[in-house]
Parts: structure tokens; sequence; C-alpha cells
């Protein structure tokens, strides 16, 4: 693809780029949060439709302080982010789920890019997925939160030694743009048309 005549190296985001799994995030969060109102769980799942890049960590977070206006409990925290896990563990590893094109181009175009993952979702349970869905090999590296997305990319520059002009990010929410644009490197908006609309460079298909 002519975007990327230049690169040599492409960070991906994981869920609406690689991976279909959005109707399962959004079931994880209803169930690790059933014991809730319902127009609380809501507004959560406001927050996490507008903010897809962000690690279930700040959202839950979000929940506690902000919906529920308590402090922020820690011990609970960890304890919802594992049952999120589990769900995601068990739902997210048919390769149906893969959206073809762009495993279509990672597979034909993984020699040519080093490629990693930078992803909001957890690191662990991410290493979990890419390994069930035979995806691990095409990555140099598969990162994920609690780290922040935007740390993420920094120590990827850092530790691989890249030279930021040669890097790209791809991602489908406003979140993958700050990241990318905070470590000063192109991005590429995909699977998202309000991307697109706010005037971003973008990705109509890989195909």
């Amino acid at each position: 693809m002519k975007e990327f005549e230049n690169k040599k190296v492409i960070l991906w985001d994981f869920d609406g780029v690689i991976l279909d799994s959005m109707d399962i995030r959004e079931k994880g969060f209803r169930e690790v949060l059933s014991g809730y109102p319902p127009e609380q769980v809501e507004k959560l799942l406001q927050y996490h439709h507008k903010n897809k890049g962000l690690s279930r960590y700040v959202k839950f977070r979000y929940f506690m302080k902000t919906v529920l206006r308590q402090e922020v409990n820690e011990e609970k925290v960890e304890k919802w982010t594992k049952a999120y896990s589990e769900i995601m563990r068990k739902d997210l590893t048919s390769r149906d789920r893969l959206i073809r094109e762009t495993l279509d181009f990672i597979k034909n175009n993984h020699s040519r890019y080093e490629m990693h993952v930078v992803s909001g979702s957890d690191g662990d349970e991410l290493r979990f997925l890419c390994r069930k869905l035979d995806l691990s090999p095409y990555f140099k590296s598969i990162q994920g939160s609690p780290e922040p997305k935007i740390s993420l990319v920094t120590n990827t520059l850092r530790n691989f030694g890249y030279e930021n002009s040669e890097v790209c990010l791809i991602g489908d929410s406003i979140n993958d743009y700050e990241a990318a644009a905070e470590n000063n490197i192109d991005f590429y908006g995909y699977n998202d048309p309000k991307l697109r609309s706010k005037g971003l460079n973008y990705i109509h298909s890989f195909a």
C-alpha cells in the first residue's frame, strides 16, 4: 500500500482493527457490573464507546469515581478486571472474529514490516488471544494495559531503537491518534468513519 511506502514499522491496535470484538467487550462490562442499575452501566458503556483505546482499568475507575461517585477501590477494580478477562478469554478465541482483510495484509506483509501490537486491552489477555488465534508469529511484541497506550508506543520506539519517521500506528479510536501524536509518529485511522470526518489519515480498506 502506498501509505506505507516510507515505513519500516507498523504498530497495530487490536480491537476493531485486527479482531471484531466490540460486542463481546460490551457484553463483558454488562456481565461484570450486572449487580448495578442498568442506567449506571449505560453511562459506563457510553464512556467505553467514546474511548475505545482506553484500558478497562481506566474505565472501571471511571465507573467507580464518576458514575458511582465513590473513592476508587483498587482491589475492586482488580476483581472486576479479572472477571472481565475471564469472559474475554472464553468468548474471543474464534478465528471467525478476525477481520479478514487486516489478517491477510498482516500475513502477506509481516516480513516486509516489523509489526507490534499496542493495545488498551490487557497485555496478558492479548498474548493469550494471539496464541489461540495463531497471530503471535507475525509480531515482534504484543503489549497491552495496564500500561497506557502512549507509554506502550514510547517504550516500543525506545526499546527497538526505531526512527519515528519510519513508524506508523493503525487504530480505530481518537485515543490511538493521541498516542501516535504524542510520540510524533504517523497515524492511520481504520474502521471508524468518525476518524475520517476529522480529516485524519484514513485507510478505507486493506484489500
